[in-house]
């Protein structure tokens, strides 16, 4: 079965400042996610219609600190310093029909969704993040159940010093989507997003 899009992952350095920097740029309102009891985190959640969506996702303060490394790199010098210039589009995600058992795959749920997905060990992204994490579902996934505002994901375009090495990623995957790879100094995610204001462009910086 081919791999598809699941959604984009937007950090930010607190749950409160990505949702205002996102409502603020889209002009729609997120729905509210949950906690993620494994790694400390929470998040909130934009349909991109029926079958994809957008988080933004934030350490939680008032979570104690996980016995591992935060997923997407959230954990890391690198991410602190580059979220304190504000939220960044920092990976995404691929739905798959199985995920075979193994070490970077973890069985995860936050309220009534449960999922696997895979996970380095050491909490970091695959290819700085334009390689994508891969998920599994469990129970519906979120763009069954989150209000539709109208915003769709128009081009997703992914650089990368080595494109071929991506291309080959996501052939393995038999990624059935649109996106762009192309060949750049160093990792670079951006998303053109239509809304119902007009074009709005989301990048990792």
């Amino acid at each position: 079965m081919p791999a598809t899009l699941d959604h984009l992952v937007i950090a930010a350095h607190t749950l409160q400042e990505g949702r205002a920097w996102l409502e603020g740029r889209l002009g729609v309102s997120l729905q509210g996610g949950g906690k993620h009891d494994n790694f400390g985190t929470h998040n909130a959640l934009l349909s991109l219609g029926p079958d994809c969506y957008l988080e933004v996702i934030a350490i939680d303060p008032d979570a104690p600190a996980p016995g591992r490394p935060r997923w997407f790199g959230l954990d890391t010098p690198g991410m602190h310093e580059r979220l304190k210039d504000g939220p960044a589009l920092i990976h995404w995600v691929v739905a798959v029909e199985r995920l075979e058992p193994g070490p970077e795959v973890l069985e995860l749920s936050r309220g009534e969704n449960r999922w696997a997905l895979t996970v380095p060990e050491n909490g970091e992204l695959p290819m700085h993040g334009v390689a994508p994490s891969r998920i599994q579902w469990h129970t519906p996934p979120p763009p069954t159940r989150l209000t539709d505002v109208g915003v769709r994901l128009g081009r997703l375009r992914l650089g990368t010093p080595t494109p071929d090495t991506l291309r080959a990623v996501l052939d393995d995957l038999n990624f059935m989507g649109e996106v762009e790879v192309y060949e750049a100094p160093q990792a670079e995610l951006r998303a053109v997003l239509e809304t119902p204001h007009g074009l709005v462009t989301l990048a990792d910086w």
